[in-house]
């Protein structure tokens, strides 16, 4: 390593092991783990969840686990104030809102940002706590982080943090990694076609627009399914949706799988669908791609515009109607398919964790250092 190892503090509102776990926290888990085997002494404080412990050492790292999806900054605040002063640098997780650790420590602060929540806010908390929310992160936030440092997962990021204010030479572009799925399972053409989801099941990953993809598509492929893989509370109306539309047996939600699970419906899709209102990266692409499944996405969803080739390793699409057309024409064309197939197999083999973590070192060290 070379240098000295880093006392290392984390603030984000949930861990790997929070059942709405998504790709931020698989981020975290992926990076905090290759930096504890780098001798770097890593504390993460998080949310409490149901059955988790208040504090657990994991793979080298302290989790410290207090209050819930709202108390969990005002008590990572305090702990912060406590314990920061003797970290050599903080990560404040941004999910929307961040910890404020700036208010409460003198110890370099790096903000992590997965992507502003613009689109977001309404989709979850109504209009005025939506206005709220997005007032917090929009102008207090990058008040509050004037002198802090930024790590963005994408381009579309970095820019959308521009456009709130913060100085471009404050922001450092760190792209997810990838673990490396394999699975026994081979795409058959000539099957009646699967379509996939992964992600978890809240408002804003449109899931609705997947089931509707089906209704539109049935017709003219006798047989389509869909698998959804992931849980999260807004599975009920899922539900519901896909009874009212009258498809309840061509759609499986199958919750939360297991990575061999996960990568058999993967290669076994003919178009992994994406429907999202927004993503910082995307790392359900890059994992359907390693897999050989083209994915169809929005181009409006931020990042995607960088883990989704278009044209190449799948579709982005301008709105509903020509996402149904993108996959559509996937189905249909069975040597476009395969090249894009191809094609996001490829790209995904150029992404890696250790690759992603070592970037992370690298800034965490020079800000440590004042650099």
């Amino acid at each position: 390593m070379g240098e000295r190892p880093l006392r290392i503090l984390f603030l984000s509102w949930r861990d790997h092991a929070h059942p709405e776990a998504g790709g931020a926290e698989i981020f975290l888990d992926r990076v905090t783990s290759w930096l504890a085997e780098r001798g770097h002494s890593v504390t993460i404080v998080t949310a409490r969840y149901p059955g988790s412990l208040a504090t657990e050492v994991i793979d080298g790292r302290t989790f410290i686990r207090k209050g819930g999806r709202f108390s969990v900054y005002g008590r990572s605040m305090i702990t912060t104030a406590l314990r920061g002063n003797a970290a050599d640098v903080i990560v404040d997780v941004q999910n929307g809102i961040p910890f404020w650790s700036p208010a409460v420590t003198r110890t370099p602060v790096i903000n992590l940002v997965h992507h502003v929540h613009r689109e977001q806010w309404p989709e979850v908390f109504g209009t005025t706590r939506a206005r709220f929310g997005w007032a917090l992160e929009s102008r207090v936030a990058p008040a509050i982080y004037r002198n802090s440092h930024y790590i963005a997962v994408s381009q579309a990021t970095r820019d959308e943090l521009i456009s709130l204010g913060v100085d471009a030479d404050r922001i450092e572009v760190v792209v997810s990694g990838l673990d490396r799925p394999t699975s026994d399972v081979v795409y058959d053409p000539d099957a009646p076609p699967l379509l996939s989801v992964l992600g978890r099941l809240v408002p804003h990953k449109r899931v609705e627009i997947a089931l509707r993809t089906v209704v539109a598509l049935q017709e003219e492929f006798p047989g389509i399914t869909l698998d959804v893989l992931g849980q999260g509370y807004w599975l009920p109306q899922l539900r519901e949706l896909a009874r009212a539309l009258g498809i309840e047996k061509s759609v499986r939600f199958a919750g939360f799988v297991s990575e061999q699970e996960k990568a058999d419906v993967l290669s076994a899709s003919a178009v992994s669908l994406l429907p999202s209102l927004k993503e910082g990266w995307g790392l359900a692409i890059i994992e359907a791609g390693s897999l050989g499944a083209p994915v169809v996405a929005f181009r409006e969803a931020g990042g995607v515009t960088e883990s989704v080739l278009d044209g190449r390793t799948g579709w982005l699409a301008e709105d509903e109607g020509d996402f149904v057309n993108k996959v559509r024409g996937l189905l249909r064309d069975r040597e476009q398919r395969r090249v894009m197939s191809d094609n996001a197999r490829i790209y995904a083999s150029g992404f890696t964790w250790s690759a992603t973590a070592a970037r992370l070192e690298e800034i965490l060290t020079a800000t440590a250092q004042g650099r």
